[in-house]
């Protein structure tokens, strides 16, 4: 399979876990999709990078080593994949953090569109959302008020 073909397939693939996120976010199967997807594209990106990890020039040492690495298509597809896994899981922890907080889903959506198009933009703008409406900054697994904290040392419950 060519390079453009994989790249839209990869794009096309993270377009139902988004749109899951935005308008369907309590739906049983929109974090499964959403992870599932992610899970997905990572193993793509594993068969992509293996053949190309440590050959041709470049590095991560310096800019201009990382533009000689993305010179190379393969790389550039890998790197491009990179950032749909980490920025849909982004998205998928976002819409997650703020059921279990309370905020409206509705103050989420245009930082899950940030999040989709500028990755770090709308991750930086949900934590300001999640900070102004909490009143605090920071970024734990706090218990919600009301709820026993587990006593320290305590497994942390299973995921539900």
């Amino acid at each position: 399979m060519d390079l453009e073909t994989i790249f839209s397939i990869c794009n096309a693939a993270v377009l139902p876990g988004w749109l899951l996120l935005a308008f369907a976010p309590r739906w049983r199967w929109t974090q499964r999709v959403a992870a599932g997807t992610a899970a997905a594209l990572a193993l793509v990106y594993l068969i992509l990078i293996v053949p190309t990890f440590g050959k041709g020039e470049g590095s991560f040492g310096s800019l201009h080593g990382v533009g000689q690495l993305f010179a190379r298509r393969e790389v550039l597809l890998v790197g491009w994949i990179h950032y749909l896994v980490f920025d849909l899981f982004t998205g998928s922890w976002e819409v997650r953090d703020a059921a279990r907080l309370g905020i409206p889903h509705w103050a989420v959506v245009p930082c899950l569109a940030l999040t989709l198009l500028f990755g770090p933009v709308g991750f930086l703008g949900y934590l300001a959302l999640r900070a102004a409406l909490r009143r605090r900054l920071d970024i734990d697994d706090a218990v919600p008020a009301g709820m026993p904290a587990p006593p320290r040392g305590a497994p942390s419950p299973p995921p539900s």
